[in-house]
């Protein structure tokens, strides 16, 4: 039988190193497919002779299907058991992983990303429940690990995918990555441990009921519209932009274009600081500096100086990952039940944010260059600015729930 103390762990507890090790590699995995095609795109385009709309389908595909398969993955979470979900789905997403190599055209590599974004959900919205239920202390440093892991998990991604493709070619980007992502779900399965304060859901109605009352909640509905605006921006400024310095006068190769998101690290520094902030100043504030500083940032980019880009782009995603990490957290604390399916819905609308903001912006490509898309991006941060400022209000404490983050990107 487990004593008082054992039960509520204390904060060096022998197998904390391993379990926050396996946090961060969850995380590490789920970002690391996700986004790493972006800096493909210009070469997509080139090889399958396709529209930079078109081609952002690749992009769009993943996000649409996390969109998706969140609430599931909430659910198979709160039914099945953290673990039992989370190491099955870090397996899975290697299947597609590799088989996107096999690519003969836009379209079947569309369809394998497609399944990529539905195994994703699997590993990151489960996590978070897991971290909200096992850390009784010491919870914003697993929350800061898992960020991390996140962040580095997509930088990694982008970079091996831009290095592998500039050296050989983009199948075997994804081979790569599918061997690193086989690789860390070894790493989760060896390291994370079963959860003990996991309390299984009785039937599937007990869950879809608490789902019907978060979405009635209007602290919890405009945070997912917070969330569906944050991954816009994201998406629409990391997909765009890799067009807008492929041309000129900038003429980045594709290996360029994987060294542009080593502006991701600076997330890495930054989140845990700010999970700090968000304490101290409130989840609104924070959400306001942030974007504040994320529309300063996307009016740098068009400032046709590299170093002037780079700044703008820290600025943009280091914006993001903070409303990210408010937005979330934010759930975490308002949230009185069904936790993991609360966490669902929130990926739910913001991967489907980021799958309008991966393809919305095309028509604005189109007609007006970076230029337009700067224009778009700006007013859906504004939105974010002012959905914090009108409808959130301070949060209660609630315990055992530290944040419910759920990604760096």
């Amino acid at each position: 039988m487990l004593t008082a103390a054992e039960v509520h762990e204390p904060k060096h507890d022998r197998h904390s190193t391993a379990r926050t090790a396996a946090v961060v590699c969850a995380g590490f995995c789920a970002f690391l497919t996700l986004f790493a095609p972006q800096p493909l795109l210009p070469l997509l385009a080139t090889q399958f002779a396709a529209s930079a709309a078109r081609v952002s389908l690749v992009v769009t595909a993943s996000t649409v299907a996390v969109a998706l398969a969140g609430p599931l993955a909430g659910m198979l979470g709160d039914r099945l058991g953290r673990k039992r979900v989370i190491v099955p789905a870090a397996f899975l997403l290697v299947l597609p992983t590799v088989l996107a190599a096999t690519s003969q055209n836009l379209a079947q590599l569309i369809f394998w990303r497609f399944w990529q974004g539905v195994f994703t959900p699997g590993i990151f919205v489960i996590t978070i429940a897991y971290i909200n239920e096992e850390w009784e202390s010491g919870g914003g440093a697993a929350v800061a690990a898992y960020v991390t892991g996140t962040v580095v998990g997509g930088f990694c991604g982008r970079m091996v995918a831009g290095t592998v493709a500039a050296h050989s070619s983009w199948r075997w980007s994804f081979v790569a990555l599918g061997l690193l992502n086989a690789l860390g779900g070894v790493a989760i399965w060896a390291w994370l441990p079963a959860g003990r304060r996991f309390v299984r859901a009785r039937r599937g109605s007990s869950t879809f009921r608490p789902m019907l009352r978060h979405l009635r909640n209007p602290q919890l509905l405009a945070t997912y519209a917070v969330a569906f605006c944050v991954m816009f921006t994201l998406l629409a400024t990391f997909t765009y932009i890799n067009f807008y310095l492929a041309a000129p006068p900038f003429r980045l190769t594709t290996q360029a274009l994987a060294l542009l998101f080593v502006v991701y690290l600076v997330g890495a520094v930054i989140t845990p600081v700010a999970g700090r902030s968000i304490d101290r100043l409130g989840h609104r504030a924070a959400v306001l500096l942030a974007f504040a500083g994320g529309i300063l940032g996307i009016v740098l980019t068009l400032v046709h100086r590299m170093p002037v880009v780079m700044a703008g782009l820290a600025l943009c995603c280091t914006g993001v990952f903070i409303g990210n990490a408010a937005g979330a957290s934010y759930v975490g604390k308002v949230a009185r039940e069904a936790r993991a399916a609360a966490v669902g819905l929130y990926v739910t609308f913001y991967y489907t944010g980021g799958s309008f903001g991966s393809a919305a912006p095309g028509p604005f490509w189109s007609r007006g260059g970076w230029p337009a898309c700067v224009t778009l991006i700006i007013a859906v941060q504004l939105t974010t600015i002012v959905l914090a400022a009108v409808f959130w209000k301070p949060a209660p404490e609630t315990a055992g729930s530290p944040a419910a983050v759920p990604a760096g990107d």
